[in-house]
């Protein structure tokens, strides 16, 4: 294991800031790629003086918009009954489909912010975005806000934990414990509001 992070690292260091914008591009979109490959070495590498944290922001984040975009556009084009017959060629499966749309139905657009901080349901959340036509510069916003996110938690993992792998895991655990408490909350709270308006 240790030899394949010396890798990832040695990897990020090389290909830079747009190795990260790539790399979380990819995991934007359809392809299968964890975000905290790219991120948190970026973080760590940061924590040596190596990179500037700032543009490992904006290079994550960035890519993460612009691979969410690229679902947006899958799902708005194509639509759904193309996605639901032809997405498994591209690691999109059905039951994905009707997971993210249940999720995107339920919380509305808020949901492609929150969503994004959500294992499972970040990558694809935009394809139900797409499918619904929901406004691209509502899309984006939220979706940068919320990728933006993710992105700062990872890069704090890699820069205040480097190496130390078992910490960096411990961490991430309470991390999303206490993100869930939060969406739970919020989306609480809004739909508490939303029918109290009717």
């Amino acid at each position: 294991m240790a030899e394949i992070v010396n890798w990832i690292v040695e990897t990020v260091g090389t290909l830079g800031y747009l190795g990260i914008f790539i790399m979380m591009f990819l995991e934007s979109s359809f392809f299968p790629f964890p975000s905290e490959v790219a991120m948190i070495p970026a973080g760590y590498l940061a924590s040596k003086g190596e990179m500037n944290l700032i543009t490992a922001f904006v290079a994550g984040a960035g890519g993460s918009l612009a691979g969410a975009i690229f679902n947006y556009i899958l799902g708005h084009k194509l639509g759904r009954p193309f996605l639901i017959k032809y997405g498994k060629y591209f690691f999109i499966k059905e039951e994905t489909i009707k997971k993210t749309e249940l999720f995107f139905q339920k919380y509305g657009s808020a949901s492609t912010l929150f969503g994004r901080l959500i294992p499972g349901i970040r990558q694809y959340i935009s394809l139900p975005a797409g499918i619904a036509k929901m406004p691209l510069l509502s899309f984006s916003i939220y979706t940068f806000i919320g990728a933006g996110i993710w992105c700062i938690v990872l890069l704090s993992l890699g820069y205040i934990f480097g190496e130390h792998e078992d910490k960096i895991q411990e961490a991430m655990h309470y991390i999303l414990l206490g993100i869930s408490i939060l969406i739970i909350v919020v989306f609480y709270y809004f739909r508490k509001k939303s029918r109290v308006n009717k």
